[in-house]
Order: structure tokens, then sequence, then C-alpha cells
């Protein structure tokens, strides 16, 4: 793929990467504190793990299309590292 596509699947990964992070944080942080709602505290430490299952879904599909669609996970492999 084009270098262009490379770069803005990098972004989103990293994007999602740092989404989730900031979420689970502030799910910690809401837990620690308590005045919180303990059900809604439950309910966004459950939302924050579904995204972050469904993001890491989302960017495997998007890794594969970025390199190429190659025909094994050998060769994406081999172009992260070369």
């Amino acid at each position: 793929m084009t270098d262009a596509i490379l770069l803005a699947y990098k972004e989103v990964e990293n994007s999602m990467e740092r989404f989730t992070q900031l979420l689970q944080s502030h799910v910690a942080t809401m837990g620690a504190i308590p005045s919180h709602n303990p059900d809604q505290v439950f309910r966004l430490s459950q939302g924050s793990k579904a995204m972050r299952d469904s993001a890491m879904i989302y960017l495997s599909y998007a890794k594969y299309v970025a390199y190429g669609m190659p025909e094994s996970e050998d060769l994406v492999q081999d172009e992260l590292q070369g």
C-alpha cells in the first residue's frame, strides 16, 4: 500500500491506544472516589473493555489492509521488522 495509507493506519492505531488508556485511567480514578455511583463505574469499566476489544478487532483488519492484504501474517510481521 502507499505510505499515506500506512501512516494513516499508524495514526489510528496510536489514537485508539491513547483513547483506551485514557478511558481505563478515568475508570480507575472514578473507582477510587467513593462518591461515584458504583453501578456507573462498573458500566463504564465494562464499556472500556468493550472499546479496547473492538479497537483491537478493527485495528487487526485495518493493519491487514494497510499492508496490502498479504497472504499470511508472517508477511505483515516481515514488513513491520523490515
